[in-house]
């Protein structure tokens, strides 16, 4: 079995954990794939296993590699996507952040996630990711995403016009300060923030949500995710900002921007005891009640 290991940052904090990680890995006679600046921050502490491969932008990852290991928080799990794209990697979470809803397995549960991994007592949850089609080239090979696209003003300027078209056919003007459209997964992220609906995994639709709108009568809006969803952005400002999930991209009013399911899924680990409503009940408080 191959685990592929991903993070963004190593504090001296996390030193004792990853020699502890490779270690168990070791002991189940797992190789590593380790994402190569990562590898660099852990030189610096001497806690590298002896025996292990890299990855990196420039050296994708196999279809050798049974799962990735995402260390940090929901973040860093949702920068995973485009390392993982169309090859059926499943991903664990190991929750290092503060929230951890998609990174939702605690570190001193490594060691049963591994042993779980190995005698298959897991299940895998599909995600639909979002994808981005626009008039000129941006987001380069990974026009993709598993939370939410995304199209705000760039700056402190006055508000923007979004004109949005549901399957060609004009839904209405939102003025705001921006515009989500979020994936399943993503309703519980940036578009909750903003007033949009929780929605389970399961459940084949987008949500469109305005952020901060001027138009007091419009309200996030829940469409199939068989949906083609395009905009034409307009403003006082010559510049507005589009992002896929925490990666961001600026355009000016001359692109067209169209938004559809991707043609494939991302995969989610799911060990025992891990489900949505215990997520919801655990993470966002769902229910709470003193009377319960």
């Amino acid at each position: 079995m191959q685990i592929a290991i991903y993070n963004r940052a190593l504090s001296e904090d996390d030193f004792s954990i990853y020699q502890k990680i490779f270690a168990t890995l070791s002991r189940y006679d797992i190789k590593p794939v380790i994402f190569a600046p990562f590898v660099e921050k852990l030189k610096a502490f001497n806690s590298l296993p002896e025996i292990f491969e890299t990855f990196s932008d420039e050296k994708p990852l196999t279809n050798k590699v049974n799962f990735l290991f995402s260390f940090g928080g929901d973040g860093t799990l949702l920068d995973t996507v485009k390392y993982i794209g169309d090859k059926k990697i499943p991903i664990l979470g190991i929750n290092l952040g503060r929230l951890g809803f998609l990174a939702s397995t605690k570190m001193e549960e490594i060691e049963f996630a591994i042993d779980s991994l190995q005698k298959g007592a897991y299940l895998l949850d599909n995600r639909t990711l979002i994808h981005l089609d626009a008039s000129v080239p941006i987001f380069k090979e990974f026009p993709y995403a598993l939370n939410e696209f995304s199209i705000h003003r760039k700056d402190s300027s006055s508000l923007i016009k979004i004109h949005t078209y549901l399957n060609g056919e004009f839904l209405c003007t939102y003025w705001a300060d921006g515009l989500i459209v979020s994936t399943p997964t993503g309703s519980t992220g940036y578009s909750l923030s903003c007033g949009g609906p929780i929605i389970f995994p399961q459940a084949n639709s987008f949500v469109i949500t305005p952020v901060a709108p001027h138009n007091l009568n419009v309200r996030p809006l829940v469409i199939s995710d068989k949906s083609v969803v395009s905009f034409e952005v307009e403003g006082r400002a010559e510049k507005f900002l589009c992002t896929l999930d925490s990666r961001s991209e600026t355009i000016d009013s001359s692109v067209s921007l169209a938004i559809r399911k991707e043609n494939f899924d991302i995969q989610l680990v799911r060990l025992e005891g891990q489900n949505f409503l215990h997520t919801l009940q655990t993470k966002l408080y769902w229910g709470v009640d003193s009377r319960n």
